[in-house]
């Protein structure tokens, strides 16, 4: 198939007229100019479709879910706005509820429907649990995360870990050994527990500036991870979980190295109401998900199409930044090397930027 297109982001410029040859879902040229007979017109900038790796739900329903008719409309809910890879993250649970969600997702793994599981608990501080059952939250061991990653057959790709847990630097240096990401986060955590976690293969933060220390000061883990260029950095781009003004100071200083993620909850795609997250009561009004129990922040309703229209309309990134922190970053710190640009080899994953009516449109 031939794609022409009247821009494009590639290698992280914005290129005039191009056309795009693709074969069996793989891009197999990029030029320059206009092809005399394309078999599609592409309105738009031509970038790269996105990618989520932290994300809980959407339509309706969670990753959690005990029926695939569930799981398959929680993906779908993403996947129809521009996320073209997507990552299952469960929150804490019992052992063997986990074992059970782990065991129903692995099919859509090894089906390619998600590019992998991300295990967002249970091995988290009490102190910093967000919405996560605190009776739940148990200190890491090895041999238990060794027994989650077998049950999952490759699927279990990354697991967030607070650094100050008994236990947890054993983990992450496990973790790191074995292929999977160690993601720091719900830490309550300073600037020696991340530095050890890092030294010990930490590759991301989990929600960045969420469920940790706040505070850039001398010692706190905030100033570790801003000073450390070994970590991917997750931000939650909906204007409640960072202010946009705070977003636009962590471009400045992280640039690069930070990826969008929805943090989604089951209310992406599907309106307010009330919902939970796993057994805790959960309110969505005006598109924000709160615990009923104290009114904090229970995910988010985003989607990364949306996260992307807020870098560029409330954050004031460029079109090629926030390409990279939605497709080409996110695909690096998951070491995901087929997708997350427009280059030959590449996944044909493809949306369509409108910079008149600043809107996505997925190109089929």
């Amino acid at each position: 198939m031939i794609i022409q297109a009247s821009g494009a982001v590639i290698n992280g410029s914005l290129c005039d007229d191009l056309w795009v040859e693709t074969s069996g879902g793989v891009i197999a040229s990029v030029s320059t100019g206009k092809h005399d007979n394309p078999d599609k017109l592409v309105d738009g900038v031509l970038i790269p479709g996105f990618i989520d790796i932290h994300c809980h739900g959407g339509g309706g329903y969670y990753f959690s879910a005990s029926s695939p008719e569930s799981i398959s409309a929680a993906i779908n809910a993403h996947k129809k706005t521009g996320t073209a890879s997507l990552v299952a993250s469960l929150v804490s649970e019992s052992i063997d509820d986990l074992k059970a969600q782990i065991q129903r997702l692995a099919p859509f793994y090894n089906s390619g429907e998600i590019v992998g599981i991300h295990l967002e608990g249970p091995y988290l501080s009490h102190a910093r649990c967000g919405a996560h059952e605190p009776s739940l939250l148990i200190d890491p061991t090895v041999a238990q995360i060794k027994e989650l990653i077998a049950l999952g057959q490759g699927s279990i790709k990354m697991v967030t870990i607070a650094p100050e847990l008994n236990g947890a630097q054993e983990a992450i240096k496990y973790l790191a050994s074995v292929g999977v990401i160690a993601a720091i986060g719900h830490t309550e955590g300073d600037f020696q527990d991340a530095s050890a976690a890092t030294d010990n293969g930490a590759a991301v933060v989990t929600h960045f500036l969420n469920a940790m220390n706040k505070e850039n000061t001398e010692g706190s883990i905030a100033n570790f991870v801003i000073n450390d260029p070994r970590l991917a950095v997750e931000l939650i781009v909906d204007g409640h979980h960072l202010s946009f003004e705070k977003v636009k100071e962590l471009f400045a200083s992280l640039g690069p190295r930070i990826i969008m993620v929805s943090d989604a909850m089951a209310a992406a795609g599907n309106g307010d109401g009330n919902y939970t997250i796993g057994a805790l009561p959960v309110e969505v009004k005006d598109g924000v998900a709160r615990l009923v129990s104290n009114q904090k922040l229970a995910g988010s309703t985003l989607t990364i199409s949306h996260a992307f229209a807020n870098l560029i309309n409330h954050c004031g990134l460029s079109l090629e930044q926030a390409v990279h922190a939605t497709s080409t970053q996110p695909a690096k710190a998951f070491g995901l090397k087929d997708r997350g640009s427009i280059a030959v080899g590449m996944r044909a994953d493809f949306l369509s930027y409108n910079s008149t009516t600043k809107s996505v449109t997925v190109i089929s």
